[in-house]
C-alpha cells in the first residue's frame, strides 16, 4: 500500500574466493549497493585470513569512503584442511546493516556422515544470525551438489530450529491481538530448486517427519512472474564457465505475517538483481535479490560509523 514504511534487503552470494577475477567483481559489487540503496544486505562465500583482509570489509570500506553509513558483522569457519590448508582462513557470510548489530550467532549446518563425497564434508555450510534495529536477520549457504538434497533437508530442519530458538515467544499467536514483531528474515543461497523438499518445507508446501513452518518465497508472492533465475549460463559466463544449469536457488525469506500489526512483514516487492553489468563485469556466479518487506516501525537510519559490530 502507497505509503508504507518498508525495509529493503538485499542477497548476493559474491563468490569472492573460489570464483575468478574477483579484484574486479568487487568493484561491480560496491556498484550495486550503491544503486539499490537496500537497508540490509546479506552476502556469502565472504572470507578473511591472516594474510588477507575481510573481502566483505573491502567492500563496506568502499561504500564508506563514498559517504554511506554501514555496520556489519561476519563469521566462518575454516575449510578442512585437505581442500584449504591454510587454518586461518574463515569462511562464511558478512550482514550489513544501516542499524547497529546488536546480537550475532553462527551455526555450523549439518551434514550427514555416511556421504563419501568429501566436498560436502570440507565446507563449512552455515547459518549467521543477527539482531539489528529489531530485525532478526539471518544468511544462510547449503550444501551445494544438485544431489546433496538429503543434506539440505538436513539444514534447513536445523535452520528451522535455531530462529525458532532465536525469536523466542515473538511470532506466537494469541487470539484477539495483533502480533506487532517483525518476522525474521531469512536469506541465503540455499543450493536448491524452489520444487525441492528442502524449499517446499520452508515454505509450508510440504511436512518432513512431523514437522511443518512457513516462511514466505518473497520471489513468489512478489516477483514479476518470470522464472527468477540467480543462475543462468545464457547470461552468465562463470555460471556458463562451470556449466551450470539453469535454477532459482538464491532467495529472501519472511516469516508468516498473519495477523502481525501495520501489515508488518508483507513482501511488496522481489526483483532479480546483478544479473547484468554496471562496471564492465558481473559481479558474482549468482545473481541476486532486492526484496522490499512493510516494516511499520520502521526507525530513522542509522548514523554511526561502518565499523563492524
Amino acid at each position: 500500500m502507497a505509503g508504507e514504511s518498508v525495509v529493503r534487503v538485499l542477497q548476493l552470494n559474491v563468490g569472492s574466493l573460489l570464483e575468478p577475477g574477483w579484484d574486479e567483481r568487487r568493484h561491480e559489487v560496491v556498484a550495486w549497493v550503491e544503486r539499490l540503496q537496500p537497508d540490509v544486505v546479506c552476502f556469502q562465500e565472504i572470507w578473511e585470513s591472516g594474510s588477507s583482509a575481510n573481502t566483505a570489509g573491502w567492500i563496506v570500506d568502499q561504500l564508506v569512503e563514498r559517504g554511506e553509513r554501514w555496520h556489519w558483522a561476519f563469521a566462518g569457519a575454516p575449510f578442512a584442511e585437505a581442500l584449504w590448508p591454510d587454518p586461518t582462513l574463515r569462511f562464511g557470510s558478512a550482514i550489513l546493516s544501516r542499524w547497529p548489530i546488536e546480537r550475532t550467532r553462527y551455526e555450523r549446518l549439518p551434514v550427514l556422515e555416511d556421504d563419501d563425497d568429501p566436498f560436502v564434508h570440507q565446507v563449512p555450510w552455515e547459518l549467521f544470525a543477527v539482531h539489528t534495529a529489531g530485525l532478526d536477520v539471518c544468511s544462510a549457504h547449503l550444501a551445494a551438489a544438485p544431489h546433496q538434497g538429503r543434506h539440505r533437508v538436513q539444514q534447513v530442519l536445523a535452520i528451522d530450529s535455531i530462529i525458532a530458538e532465536l525469536r523466542g515467544g515473538a511470532d506466537r499467536v494469541v487470539p484477539g491481538q495483533r502480533r506487532t514483531a517483525m518476522p525474521a528474515i531469512l536469506c541465503g543461497d540455499f543450493n536448491a530448486e524452489p520444487d525441492s523438499d528442502e524449499i517446499r518445507f520452508l515454505t509450508s508446501l510440504t511436512a518432513i517427519g512431523d514437522r511443518t513452518t512457513f516462511f514466505q518465497d518473497a520471489w513468489r508472492v512478489a516477483g514479476d512472474g518470470g522464472p527468477g533465475y540467480t543462475q543462468d549460463w545464457r547470461s552468465n559466463p562463470i555460471a556458463a564457465g562451470l556449466n551450470i544449469h539453469r535454477k532459482r536457488i538464491d532467495y529472501v525469506f519472511v516469516g508468516d505475517p498473519f495477523l502481525r500489526q501495520g501489515h508488518a512483514g508483507r513482501v511488496v516487492r522481489a526483483e532479480v538483481i546483478a544479473a547484468e553489468a554496471l562496471t564492465g563485469v558481473l559481479a558474482s556466479d549468482h545473481a541476486g535479490l532486492v526484496a522490499e518487506i512493510v516494516w511499520p516501525d520502521r526507525p530513522a537510519d542509522g548514523s554511526g560509523p561502518g565499523d563492524p559490530a
